[in-house]
């Protein structure tokens, strides 16, 4: 049995302990073999060396965060916690901490999970990745911000986002409007993603020149996309053909992101959804990257992850 005396440095405590030391209880749950006693900026633990070592570690990662971020959610403890998170997988992403791109009124977009520097990881080797996983694990948003980037530095000549234009329980010939108001909807996402991240008249420009381009899947057929940055949003809800033709359509240095989500498919029941199709027919092509998301990446609400967590459980076989 050993006893060390950890300093917190750097931040306020109370950012690390939380009101009535709510968050160090958590944090504790997580060492049920180490004593942990909290001293204004001093920590003593009481337990075994190795305990004692992986203790400190995660502290050490916690207030990292703080500094970094400036707060401290119970997704964060949970993300830092995770048994899974070895130093080595810190040490490997680490360079994806930084800022991805520097958006409006300050905004400075970042990696904050595992698996979005890990997407940022893959960006860098791969022209092909997957990215899935539930709603509210920033797929989207990390995959726009790349996309942005990738513009801002003459890497590619213009951003091509698309959707599927696929109802999800709303029937799209009775909404108001021409072609564009009927479809703008389903956009909206890459729209307020853009939004954050260009000025608005800068936006307008790009939009109206097509630098930016957002448009449906099925205006793809035909193309070849060239020395532009493609990300294909909502992919469960592409056909197998549509998803075979948004492949083929990849041109000399083009860059090609997937997202989706396998749990929300709105296809008609007799119709297979081309992602889920893609993800077993490519798994063993090593050039083509491959970022599973889970309720640890969700930055939404706290609530959407237990949410998504309730519905995994209801759908696991009885």
């Amino acid at each position: 049995m050993s006893e060390k005396q950890i300093e917190i440095s750097g931040i306020n405590p109370v950012d690390l302990y939380g009101v009535n030391e709510r968050k160090l209880s958590k944090i504790k749950s997580y060492f049920p073999k180490v004593k942990v006693v909290a001293r204004g900026d001093v920590l003593k633990a009481i337990g075994e060396d190795a305990e004692i070592d992986l203790f400190e570690k995660k502290i050490g990662l916690l207030i990292q965060h703080l500094l970094k971020y400036k707060q401290l959610t119970d997704n964060n403890i949970e993300r830092l916690m995770d048994k899974d998170l070895e130093s080595n997988k810190e040490n490997v992403l680490a360079h994806a901490d930084d800022a991805i791109v520097y958006g409006n009124s300050g905004l400075v977009v970042k990696a904050r999970t595992v698996n979005q520097r890990k997407l940022v990881h893959e960006c860098e080797k791969k022209d092909l990745i997957f990215a899935v996983g539930p709603a509210g694990t920033g797929k989207t948003y990390t995959a726009v911000a790349l996309a942005v980037k990738a513009l801002k530095n003459k890497e590619v000549k213009r951003i091509i986002l698309t959707r599927p234009a696929v109802e999800s329980g709303e029937n799209l010939g009775f909404l108001p409007g021409d072609l564009k108001e009927k479809l703008d909807p389903y956009m909206q996402p890459l729209y307020d993603a853009l939004r954050d991240m260009i000025p608005a008249e800068k936006l307008k420009e790009m939009l109206e020149t097509g630098i930016i381009q957002i448009a449906p899947l099925a205006f793809m057929r035909g193309r070849t996309l060239d020395k532009s940055f493609v990300i294909l949003d909502e992919a469960q809800n592409a056909t197998e053909s549509q998803f075979k033709m948004f492949l083929t359509r990849m041109g000399q240095s083009a860059k090609f992101i997937i997202t989706g989500d396998v749990s929300q498919i709105d296809l008609p029941k007799k119709q297979p959804s081309g992602l889920i199709q893609a993800l077993r027919i490519l798994n063993d092509i090593p050039e083509i990257g491959k970022v599973f998301f889970d309720e640890k990446d969700v930055i939404r609400h706290q609530l959407v992850k237990t949410i998504i967590k309730a519905y995994d459980e209801n759908t696991k076989p009885q």
